[in-house]
Order: C-alpha cells, then structure tokens, then sequence
C-alpha cells in the first residue's frame, strides 16, 4: 500500500466521522430528560443556560482558526440584513457562529469532494477523458456548494412544520387565558412557559416575545419579530389579526378563536392530504422490492421443478 492509497484511505475515513458526527448531533435527542430538566430548573433558568452552552470552548477556538477559509465563501457586504441572514433565524440559528460555520463547510466541501475525486482517479489509474474529468470535478465541486444549502433547508421546513403543527393547541392556551382576565402579553408568557413542554422550538419563540416585551419594545414589534424568525405564514396571517384588532379595538379573545379554528382545520386537511399519499408513496417500494421478492418465493419452487421434471420429460417424448 502506497502513500496516494493510505491518504486516500484517511480522507474516506474522516468524511466517514464528520457524516456521523453531524447525524448523531441531529438525532441523539433526549425528549424526556428535556423536560424533566425543565421542570426541575424551570424555563428561564434553561434558556440562560442553553445561551451560555451554545458554543463550546473547543468550537469557538476552530471557528477563530478557520475564519479566514470560511471568509473564501462570506459575501463581501449586506449578507447580514439580506434573505440568508432571515433563513438562518427560520432555521433557529441565532448565533453568531452560524454564519461561519456554514460557509466555512461551504468551502470544505467545495474543494474536499473534488479532491477526493481526484486522489482516488489516481490511486485506482483510471483512463478518463480531460473533458469528462473536468465536468465530473465541477459537478463534485458544486455538490459540495450546495450541500450546506440543502442541509438548511430541511431544518428550516422541519423547523416550520414543527410550529404549524403546535401553533393550534398554542392558539387555544391564548384564547383561554384572554377569556379568563389576563391581557396578551402575560397570556403570551403564560403560554410559552406551557408550551415549552409540548413544543420546546415553539415555547422559545413566545418566550423571546416576552423579553422583547420586557426589554421595551412594543407589541406591535415583537409581534412582527415573531413572525420574521418562524417565516409560518399563519403566523404572519394572525400577527397581522392581532395589530388590526389592536388598533381598531376590537375582541381579541373572538379573532383570536377564528383563526384558531381556521388553523385547525388547515392542520386536519393537511393530514388527510398525507393520508392520501401513502398509497402512491408505497406503490413505487411494492413494485421494485416486495413483488419480486414475492414472486421469487412463490414461483422459485415451481420454476426449479419445471427445470428439473417437466422439461426433461417433454424432451425424452
């Protein structure tokens, strides 16, 4: 084994860790020792705890020695206040890493997958044409491009379906706690303090409300706050409910109560619609996978005995 091999090897090995790393960080959730906590310390005292955790000592010191490969990729100016900076805050990242730690796999990956490509064309002495080697390497090199960008877009449609599907039983705590006496912005706390068990994502996004709130800004702007950082567009729809009513003066507790419905019934329609895809999501599997094992089960016998009975009878006649 040469050198070109056991490099070839170490880099297979280290895209291998990183893949695994990033798969377990996303699925190694511990629901039921979340909540426990939560009961424990309470809400705020987690929220301080999750901000000062957020960034561990050794991610910090990588982020400050690979800021100058992830600046490769960084847009010169405007990026801050531009659509990306709004897609990093509907994913849930807030911190000012993120940024960085996203364009700096932007590029990793930009230059790693081709060079992988490369090392293995010349481990292996393939003969392939300059033309076909120089589309393939541009095809690696923008696969390892967009792929943080897919990567972000999945988180933020999960993170988005996560707030649809709880926003209902959020607007029903709402309605309860208006109707029983306490204005909107305590019944907006209260809600996100009980929320925070059932949807942690949701439950944090009422709790900076409330900061927003107590730190002196106005309903109206934490409102739209809200709806910027979840981009639901029934967020938005009942944010826009909520200013109208507040300046018109009008019955909070009864809009609040018809969008929740409208709400409900958008949920309850969309899981009928996923129903009705399973059939047509499993024909495909049933076809290309379960059939032909099926019918190798059921005929493989029959098909052995024809080979070996039948056929060499019909030949002797």
């Amino acid at each position: 084994m040469n050198t070109l091999q056991i490099i070839y090897l170490a880099l297979i090995f280290l895209t291998v860790f990183i893949v695994v790393l990033v798969i377990l960080a996303q699925f190694n959730t511990k629901p039921l020792q979340n909540r426990l906590q939560i009961l424990k310390t309470g809400h705020d005292e987690k929220v301080e705890i999750d901000e000062k955790s957020q960034v561990s000592p050794w991610l910090g010191r990588i982020i400050e020695l690979t800021k100058p490969v992830a600046k490769l990729s960084i847009p010169a100016e405007g990026w801050e206040s531009s659509q990306l900076r709004i897609r990093f805050m509907n994913a849930g990242y807030r911190s000012e890493t993120a940024p960085i730690i996203f364009f700096l796999a932007k590029t990793v990956l930009t230059f790693t997958l081709p060079a992988i490509y490369i090392l293995y064309i010349t481990i292996s002495g393939s003969d392939i044409k300059t033309n076909l080697l120089l589309l393939l390497i541009v095809l690696f090199a923008g696969l390892g491009y967009f792929l943080p960008n897919v990567f972000l877009e999945r988180r933020i449609a999960y993170r988005k379906r996560e707030i649809f599907e709880s926003f209902p039983d959020a607007m029903d705590l709402i309605i309860v706690c208006v109707e029983s006496g306490l204005g909107l912005d305590a019944a907006l706390a209260r809600v996100g303090e009980e929320m925070h068990m059932i949807s942690p994502i949701l439950g944090d996004e009422l709790h900076l409300i409330n900061l927003e709130l107590r730190a002196g800004s106005s309903r109206e702007r934490a409102l739209r706050n809200l709806a910027l950082r979840t981009g639901v567009e029934d967020i938005d729809t009942l944010v826009a409910m909520l200013v109208q009513s507040d300046r018109f003066g009008t019955s909070v507790a009864q809009a609040l109560r018809v969008h929740a419905e409208n709400l409900r019934t958008k949920r309850r329609l969309r899981a009928e619609e996923a129903a009705a895809k399973i059939a047509l999501k499993l024909l495909f599997p049933l076809i290309f996978f379960i059939f032909p094992s099926m019918l190798l089960v059921l005929l493989g016998p029959a098909i052995i005995s024809i080979n070996r009975v039948l056929l060499p009878t019909l030949a002797g006649q």
